[in-house]
């Protein structure tokens, strides 16, 4: 029996460690699947609506192709094209919605949002991002993580995530670890460490899957024998320069460069980055940023060790597609799909 039927999908734990096992084994026979030109339709007539209050790439991308390739169809409300809290509440919206369709996907700024949607939602709601979580994100990282590294277990697994630790891709991936039992360390400063709360839950958690969660501000501690690192970028769009001064100065230690992959003494040790990548001056905010705080080789990552890796990071952004393609088929179909 599927048991994911008809769930909503607001962070990484509302799953448990069999459901996030089965959608990325899922995730990968589909991947196979359209590489082999031989798709197989399970959403036909299904009706999809999107609705996104922040701008996107990668997820507006993956929910419409995924959608595409298995029949359904797709509304996008972006930001400005609805009366979504301005003229009608979310409450009326979602149950206007769930008439019409047979999923929503949210993505936008406050996290409460999304919970309100699932509570008041008949149909499935699926968090394409908030403030607090982005656990499609996180599917698709574990499904990399999983296709690198065919001949290990999770909990053998050792990755550092480096630079911002107190957003939304940390906190998904401390519910990660917890589940799976991948040992993860936080290197950053402390001051910014992620919520205590998420922290202290999911280190509980992680102890029974054999796994290790922990926050360290040293790099080499941090990095030293790892399979993966994983980073992302330091700053916000809509934030205040001066912000970003600050954040800048706390954090070029923990950029990925040759020093750091050096310190891992890993010569096979991989790079992960869930994108876009401040690695050079080829976008307006990227030139800005880089040349105002003389950041010539890149902010979170040098351009060097960006182009070396950048068969795995885009790996890991394709897996968006196919991992966002199992969740949609899992929640609203009732077969099992793989054993």
């Amino acid at each position: 029996m599927n048991t994911l039927y008809n769930r909503h999908f607001l962070k990484l734990s509302d799953f448990t460690q069999s459901e996030i096992m089965y959608l990325i084994k899922l995730a990968i026979k589909l991947k196979q699947i359209k590489k082999n030109k031989k798709e197989i339709q399970y959403l036909l007539k299904k009706n999809i609506v999107l609705i996104f209050e922040k701008a996107s790439t990668r997820t507006r991308c993956a929910f419409e192709v995924a959608a595409f390739d298995q029949g359904a169809n797709v509304t996008y409300l972006g930001p400005g094209n609805t009366h979504f809290e301005y003229k009608e509440s979310i409450i009326d919206t979602v149950k206007v919605l769930s008439r019409m369709y047979h999923g929503i996907q949210y993505r936008g700024h406050d996290h409460n949002i999304v919970k309100t949607l699932s509570q008041f939602s008949t149909i499935p709601v699926w968090n394409g991002l908030t403030d607090k979580y982005h656990p499609t994100q996180l599917l698709a990282d574990l499904c990399t993580i999983q296709e690198l590294c065919t001949q290990k277990y999770m909990h053998e697994i050792h990755c550092a995530y480096v630079g911002n630790a107190k957003n939304n891709i940390s906190h998904t991936l401390l519910e990660a670890a917890a589940i799976t039992g991948l040992n993860l360390r936080l290197v950053a400063p402390k001051q910014y460490w992620p919520d205590k709360k998420i922290l202290l839950k999911c280190q509980l958690i992680a102890q029974k899957k054999y796994g290790t969660i922990i926050c360290t501000e040293n790099v080499a501690e941090g990095v030293k024998n790892v399979d993966f690192i994983y980073t992302d970028v330091w700053v916000s769009m809509g934030e205040s320069d001066k912000l970003w001064e600050k954040r800048i100065q706390l954090l070029k230690k923990y950029q990925v460069n040759d020093t750091m992959i050096n310190l891992t003494e890993n010569e096979h040790v991989k790079i992960l980055h869930c994108l876009p990548a401040f690695h050079d001056q080829t976008t307006i905010i990227g030139k800005k940023i880089l040349n105002k705080f003389n950041l010539q080789t890149g902010m979170e990552i040098t351009h060097s060790i960006f182009k070396k890796h950048s068969d795995t990071i885009f790996e890991q952004s394709e897996n968006r597609l196919h991992t966002i393609k199992a969740l949609i088929i899992s929640t609203l179909t009732e077969n099992n799909l793989v054993s």
